[in-house]
């Protein structure tokens, strides 16, 4: 065989050496480039959140997030990742002493393949360790680091109330991460040593899995020791049984807090047991414990039931009394119903005309228009453009020409995906459409003869009541993107006539698009185009973050924020975002959640933010409030105490938080502790009919004044009813105005007297003849008559109701409009086109001393004419029906509303002509099942 000799390589000794070194340093190099570069990806979002909320000046509070889980993620590593390198090591050992060489792979025979192979699932089991420990941690770490106590002691342990809230809390963190990596450590021992029997054959393998279980035992004794702290934060008492009390229970305090102390001691004996088995060798010994450990916990379990269900459910009350009173306690306090005012309310008949004129203010802002259908008004009526569109229309007051005005309003926003789809380029969307224009505003209790509101702000640029310095909505409730501004491209403002007005943005609030940002943020955005742009220069800014919920929540992701911002105006004529935010917390001891395990609220922070800068300011409003404290030590740059006027003056009491207060409020008004054990008094919120749907009442905002008060002021309220009733049994409220700001009150009707609620008033409407045939006969032709909210309305020591009926056609264009206002009060219900008129006619029939309005008297007297109920009437009206409903089609709203007037005159004379709705004789009063109806199932047919 000839064997060709190898050809030269051509290559020297030395050559090869260099050549080996440049690879080496070579690999070298790439490894680091490559480990710069993971670094950089998963350290990317934090080089430009910290770059975003410096332009929002908020980077401290960053900063304080930021290494507070970069701490903890580094904390996590370790644990997991030594516990798992030394958890394998010994695994790895047993392996290797249990087995000869030729019975194992060679890899774990190799001692640098071993180990590199033992590294590697260290390293990955740490960095899970680390996201698990940093993204749940960082919050209690710093509550309990910088928690304020808050001055309250639990009964039962005498223990502050912020051990609840922020100690424990943390602990039981800690515990359950080492208590879990020390389960999921025990599984993977069960799963090697399983292998041929280890477990028994094994003496390393048993100290192995003996340790780790005599650490489990140990950290499940911690536990039980804290489990009674945790039985004043539930009213769960065994694993099928719950308690009529949220808090200890009589079951907790004499069988499940004594077993938790039992059964740790057991884990702490059975550590010991095991340790010592251990030793000995004895493997068998070592389940012993385990076996008493769950057998004395189902004991303690079924020993619990029995005293549930043979001790304390046979005389609950007796038995539950101590702790029922400190539930009450508490639940009222962590709610803040503890400074509840609670009056009588007479609802007395008393309504006359020198009672109107004193509450003049208050009849002068009663709502007519309802939020829901003024905003299809104002986006058809106050847009101009398919782009711009109102998101909300929010309620407000402000003093206007030194007339105390509760308004609608809303900001006209911008919204670039109704551009026309040759317009949707980026040029449009980022640089040039960056921004909304302007508010419309309205009365709430005044509307123009066609029904639609009186503004006192609209158009483009604004003009009306208010000035409006500077209008662009940069920041707002739309799902914005983020905008490019100062560049090349001139920004679009508004529309005017035929030409489009161009706009600057002359903040610094934006992210600068100067050096590195530029490259940053266009890989933060994905957008290519942005990078090369040549009209993106050196004096650009990039928006990011418009949203308000968004850019809050961006901002401080730890407060809860309200669902419902709204727009103001300051006093310099900018505007700005108002977000009411809530500190919440469980583990409020004896307090019943409102939500999940939230037990705990507080409106402590007001957040509001420039439309036109963005600038965003969080409020400290509540500084005393022991958990807003805690947040201002962990972020102290974050919250601003001095709150200026102009912004003071538009605070209004969160309507979601006053929805808790009154949910809780049901059932914890009751202070007797027999009557709120039987909930022999529980209140509900009441239904009303609202767009033709029967729906629960949702607060309101009124402006009123209270029976001790000397002037009007703006008040939230709701109105309760009893249980299963339809009768209004109270009604309760919140302050809003100036030093009174969230003072709570309640006043309560007479409990032995029927007052009206709301469901009722809705069906003596129904039951109205004159009422339901004029709603019959404007449903007919397409139109559809929609019913808006029912106020209750408290004025001195009676009660008025008022609601609106809006007619819409069945156009998808057509405009709902306010055609009649229904009063109620007392046994009198009157329908009218304006409120001014039907409360003419209300006090006309209701004080002798009232001058009626004209056709009001006399109608009796005056010859038959034909009734609305004839054939040729009926056809009349149908036909100027039929022309209301193709003029409106045509959208021509003016002649639509010349023939609606006429419309309303001829139902109003025939409705006179008829002697329909006179006021009934003296001492006359419906029938007792209309008056009362307090089964909710009578009255209700709707004609």
């Amino acid at each position: 065989m000839d064997i060709k000799p190898k050809k030269p390589s051509g290559l020297s000794a030395g050559q090869k050496q260099k050549l080996n070194k440049f690879g080496g340093w070579f690999g070298k190099i790439i490894t680091a480039l490559i480990i710069v570069a993971f670094l950089v990806l998963i350290s990317f979002n934090w080089i430009t959140d910290y770059i975003w909320m410096g332009t929002v000046g908020y980077q401290e509070s960053y900063m304080t997030i930021l290494t507070s889980k970069l701490m903890l993620g580094v904390v996590g590593f370790l644990v997991f990742a030594i516990f798992t390198y030394m958890t394998f090591s010994w695994i790895r050992n047993v392996y290797v002493g249990h087995f000869s060489a030729g019975q194992l792979p060679a890899f774990i025979n190799s001692k640098k393949q071993s180990r590199l192979m033992v590294l590697v699932i260290a390293l990955i089991v740490g960095l899970l360790g680390s996201v698990l420990v940093q993204g749940v941690g960082w919050e209690p770490w710093l509550k309990f680091l910088n928690y304020e106590t808050f001055g309250i002691s639990d009964p039962h342990f005498d223990r502050d109330v912020s051990f609840y809230m922020f100690v424990l809390p943390f602990i039981e963190f800690v515990l359950s991460i080492l208590l879990g990596l020390a389960i999921f450590f025990f599984l993977v021992e069960i799963g090697f040593y399983s292998v041929y029997n280890m477990y028994r054959m094994n003496r390393k393998a048993q100290m192995h899995m003996g340790i780790t279980l005599a650490v489990i035992g140990v950290l499940l004794a911690v536990q039980h020791v804290l489990e009674p702290f945790h039985s004043l934060l539930t009213n769960q008492v065994n694993a099928i049984q719950e308690s009529v009390v949220h808090g200890l229970s009589y079951t907790d305090d004499v069988v499940n807090n004594p077993a938790s102390y039992v059964m740790a001691a057991i884990a702490l004996l059975g550590t010991v047991w095991i340790v010592i088995s251990l030793f000995r060798g004895n493997w068998k010994g070592m389940i012993a414990p385990i076996v008493l450990y769950v057998g004395v916990g189902i004991l303690a379990q079924g020993a619990s039931m029995i005293v549930q269900n043979f001790v304390v459910s046979p005389s609950e009350f007796s038995r539950e009394s101590p702790y029922l009173e400190e539930n009450l306690s508490m639940t009222r306090t962590a709610y803040d119903l503890d400074d509840m005012m609670e009056e009588q309310h007479p609802g007395a008949d008393t309504l006359d005309q020198a009672m109107v004129e004193r509450n003049q203010d208050t009849i002068d802002n009663v709502r007519i228009n309802d939020a829901r259908p003024i905003l299809d008004v104002y986006n058809q009526l106050q847009t101009f453009r398919t782009y711009y569109e109102f998101n909300d229309i929010d309620i407000d007051r402000y003093n206007i020409d030194g007339e105390y005005e509760q308004v609608f309003l809303g900001a006209r926003e911008l919204n670039t995906s109704d551009l026309p789809s040759q317009a949707q380029t980026w040029v449009n969307q980022n640089l040039r459409y960056t921004h909304g224009y302007g508010i419309a505003m309205s009365n709430v209790n005044e509307i123009t003869p066609q029904g639609q509101p009186e503004y006192m702000v609209e158009n483009l640029p604004p003009e009306g009541d208010l000035d409006i310095e500077r209008p662009q909505v940069y920041f707002g409730e739309e799902e914005y993107d983020s905008v490019i501004v100062n560049s090349g491209v001139e920004e679009f403002d508004y529309p005017s006539g035929d030409e489009n007005m161009s706009n600057t943005f002359e903040a610094d609030t934006g992210v600068p698009l100067s050096g590195i940002n530029r490259a940053l943020f266009a890989i933060d955005e994905g957008s290519f185009r942005m990078f090369v742009s040549d009209q993106v220069t050196s004096d650009s800014q990039m928006l990011q973050t418009r949203n308000i919920m968004d850019r809050v929540e961006r901002i401080a992701p730890f407060l809860t924020y309200d669902e419902d911002p709204y727009i103001f105006v300051r006093d310099d004529g900018t505007m700005a975002w108002m977000i009411d935010a809530y500190v919440t917390e469980e583990n409020y001891p004896y307090s019943e959640p409102y939500s999940g395990d939230n037990s705990y609220i507080r409106n402590s922070v007001k957040v509001t933010v420039d439309a036109y800068t963005g600038e965003t300011e969080f409020y400290a409003v509540n500084p005393e409030e022991p958990l807003l404290q805690t947040y201002q030590q962990m972020f102290p740059d974050l919250f601003t105490e001095e709150v200026p006027e102009d912004v003071k003056s538009h605070f209004r009491y969160p309507i979601d938080l006053f929805k808790v207060q009154a949910q809780m409020y049901q059932t914890y008004h009751m202070t007797n502790l027999e009557v709120f054990y039987n909930r022999e008094d529980y209140w509900e919120i009441p239904t009303e009919k609202y767009f033709n749907e029967d729906i629960a009442m949702e607060p309101y905002y009124v402006t009123m004044r209270l029976p001790e008060a000397e002037e009007e002021e703006f008040i939230l309220m709701t109105p309760f009813t009893p249980r299963n009733r339809q009768n209004m049994i109270a009604w309760m409220g919140v302050r809003n105005d100036g030093d009174n700001y969230g003072q709570k009150m309640v006043y309560e009707f007479p409990k032995q007297e029927n007052v009206y609620g709301p469901q009722q008033i809705e069906n003596r409407i129904n039951q109205d003849s004159n009422i339901s045939q004029q709603l019959n006969l404007w449903s007919q032709g397409g139109s559809e008559v929609i019913r808006g909210n029912l106020l209750v309305l408290p004025i001195e020591d009676t009660v008025l109701y008022a609601e609106p009926i809006y007619i819409e056609s069945s156009n998808e264009t057509s405009l709902p409009e306010v055609k009649q206002v229904i009063l109620a009060y007392q046994n009198q219900i009157v329908m009218e086109p304006t409120f001014d008129e039907a409360l003419e006619v209300l006090l006309s029939r209701v004080d002798p001393e009232a001058e009626a309005p004209e056709g009001e008297e006399g109608s009796e007297e005056q010859s038959p004419q034909p009734s609305i109920e004839s054939n040729e009437v009926l056809q009349e009206l149908s036909d100027l029906f039929d022309q209301y409903q193709q003029q409106m089609s045509d959208g021509n709203y003016e002649e639509a509303g010349r023939i609606m007037e006429e419309i309303q005159t001829k139902l109003q004379d025939s409705e006179s002509l008829q002697g329909a709705g006179q006021p009934q004789p003296d001492g006359e009063t419906p029938d007792a099942e209309d008056a009362t109806d307090t089964s909710g199932e009578e009255g209700t047919t709707e004609e």
